[in-house]
């Protein structure tokens, strides 16, 4: 039996910390506030109330010997993830994890026109967002090459599923590019998500990166359209780039200034993974049927 820790329970982590106590593992949390202990509890999760924001706010722990999964996002704003600098923090000799799976994002990659990315490819954050990404992806493997510890990467696309469609965005009028403007993109489905990390943290090599996506490239409008046609609610209005560019928000427009084609290769071969879900048609469907 080994010990887990996850830093960062949301929704993948709760299904990642579930699979493993099914399993009979014994399984640490955090949550970013007290209000959130009840949650882990529910769960069969140990709780730890950790602010990664503060140095200051994060107990002593013991991830010594575990096997952690880092799924927490950085804080919003700056090009550093600080809530990364005060985990490692608090790394040592003798507080050194077995094992890290980290999940990043491809935006690490940047825009790429359009072209397949691998996991060759190099990175080039374009946004504040994938800057912080990959400032997070360098301290793990700095502190891994100092402690010994085995690192493994995950740089994943658009994640949806159950409980993670834009359905109260599309109800309120959400617009999309037209599609012949949209850029190309990739997705993947929660619960495939929560069985990829679970194989990388048993059959990644330390060093690995794996590009996970479910293969099929397809763009942000399809992905809002479909939403639409599967829960009948109207489609959402398209606009041109001159048009998005004034009316959408600047946060929500700087995600549709980059373009990839993600490739998985490396990720069904090495991980041995077969995708519940390698078309979006097939995960909408699965989440109408199972909202939970």
């Amino acid at each position: 039996m080994s010990a887990y820790t996850i830093i960062g329970c949301g929704d993948i982590g709760l299904r990642v910390a579930r699979r493993l106590i099914k399993q009979g593992e014994v399984v640490t949390g955090t949550a970013h506030f007290e209000e959130g202990v009840a949650i882990l509890e529910s769960a069969g999760i140990q709780p730890l109330v950790a602010n990664f924001d503060y140095q200051e706010d994060i107990p002593e722990f013991s991830v010594n010997g575990h096997r952690v999964f880092y799924f927490l996002a950085p804080q919003g704003g700056g090009s550093s993830d600080y809530r990364m600098i005060n985990f490692c923090r608090r790394l040592s000799a003798e507080n050194c994890p077995e094992r890290i799976v980290y999940i990043s994002t491809s935006g690490v990659y940047g825009d790429c026109g359009g072209q397949l990315v691998t996991e060759d490819t190099p990175v080039n954050p374009q946004t504040s967002r994938a800057k912080r990404r990959v400032s997070a992806e360098q301290q793990l493997r700095e502190h891994a090459d100092k402690l010994g510890f085995e690192l493994v990467i995950l740089r994943v696309t658009g994640i949806y599923g159950p409980g993670r469609l834009p359905l109260s965005q599309l109800k309120k009028g959400h617009e999309v590019l037209r599609p012949e403007d949209a850029p190309l993109t990739n997705r993947i489905h929660s619960l495939d998500l929560v069985e990829i990390c679970l194989a990388a943290m048993e059959k990644g090599e330390h060093g690995d990166v794996f590009n996970v996506c479910d293969g099929q490239t397809s763009s942000m409008s399809d992905y809002f359209m479909a939403v639409a046609r599967l829960y009948d609610l109207p489609q959402p209005q398209q606009l041109s780039w001159a048009e998005a560019e004034k009316r959408m928000n600047p946060l929500t427009f700087s995600f549709l200034k980059e373009s990839r084609r993600m490739s998985n290769h490396k990720m069904l071969e090495k991980l041995g993974i077969e995708l519940k879900y390698s078309t979006l048609d097939e995960g909408l469907k699965a989440c109408r049927n199972s909202p939970l």
